[in-house]
């Protein structure tokens, strides 16, 4: 079993009779991507400045660990152990971004030798080599985003708080972005990610928790999450009206989607077993369809399910499936 990297149990904090997290609990493994999601204002910001000893938990809370350090009595070193990236950068535009690696190194206490070292396998890492000695005010977003992730690393942290860190960069640079994350993950690092980004954390993330009215509304796998949400099916389609025709008459709980296109759709909820089912019964009713497709509900419906008020559950947990997608 892989050890927490990050672990919090009945974390709240309010400001004045605003509850920004009412007693939220979760356990991050080490060497792992945890992907925090919410609407605006659900408290993600919150909960990153809280994990990351920038500010402190309400005293209601219960424990909170941090590369196995107590926030309330070991704070300084769990500061030792981890790195921030925030939404905004802290890169200082008015020098050049070696110099703000040079200062980073400064700020940890690393010998002038030792900080050049890092300073320039870091830029080199980050292919930032050659705009190194220029202003980091000329530097494009995904640049500066690269430099921010860059200066995080040189005191060689083992848990990194990224909070929406690629907000406002275009597709090319995010998806840079998201192979440095990576990088970091396969180096050992573990990763506490915040995006808004639905489709970030589907790439990214081992676990996801969706955060909303301060509490978690549900946890688990991408593929887990999508399974809490109906709307899963079979479509097929046909090119012979009469196998359409039989379809329709055969298959009782299918629904007819378009005459025209010659295309049903059978419920489903995309699991192997569930799928032969679906098959089974195709092949006793002697159905053969030119195109099976199983569709299964994505992140985006995830989201809106879970951050609805009139829906959401909060405390919410997923029972492992596989997923499975045949054409």
């Amino acid at each position: 079993m892989t050890n927490p990297a990050i672990v919090a149990n009945g974390l709240r904090k309010s400001y004045g009779d605003k509850v920004v997290l009412d007693g939220i609990d979760l356990s991050v493994p080490e060497g792992t991507i945890f992907s925090l999601l919410g609407p605006n204002g659900a408290g993600k910001t919150t909960a990153v400045k809280i994990l990351s000893t920038l500010i402190t938990a309400d005293a209601g809370s219960g424990s909170l660990h941090v590369a196995g350090h107590d926030l309330t009595t070991e704070a300084q070193a769990a500061r030792a152990a981890i790195g921030v990236t925030g939404q905004f950068s802290a890169v200082d535009g008015l020098i050049t971004g070696e110099e703000n690696m040079l200062l980073m190194a400064d700020l940890h206490h690393l010998s002038k030798s030792e900080g050049k070292r890092v300073a320039a396998e870091l830029l080199e890492r980050f292919d930032l080599v050659e705009a190194a000695k220029k202003p980091a005010s000329t530097y494009s977003g995904g640049m500066k985003r690269r430099l921010d992730i860059a200066m995080t690393l040189v005191g060689s942290p083992r848990i990194i708080f990224l909070d929406e860190p690629t907000t406002g960069l275009d597709p090319r640079s995010r998806h840079n972005m998201w192979g440095i994350i990576r990088e970091l993950v396969t180096d050992g690092v573990t990763v506490f990610l915040t995006t808004q980004y639905l489709e970030e954390a589907d790439e990214l993330a081992d676990r996801i928790a969706v955060l909303n009215d301060g509490r978690i509304a549900a946890e688990g796998t991408a593929e887990e999450l999508k399974r809490i949400v109906p709307g899963g099916h079979v479509r097929l389609r046909f090119s012979d009206p009469a196998a359409y025709q039989n379809a329709v008459g055969s298959l009782s709980k299918a629904t007819a989607l378009d005459d025209d296109a010659l295309s049903l759709q059978i419920p489903s909820d995309g699991s192997q077993r569930d799928l032969r089912a679906v098959l089974d019964q195709l092949d006793a009713a002697g159905i053969e369809a030119d195109e099976l497709t199983v569709h299964t509900p994505d992140l985006d419906d995830v989201f809106f399910a879970l951050t609805d008020s009139t829906t959401a559950t909060a405390g919410a947990t997923v029972p492992a499936q596989p997923k499975e997608t045949v054409r």
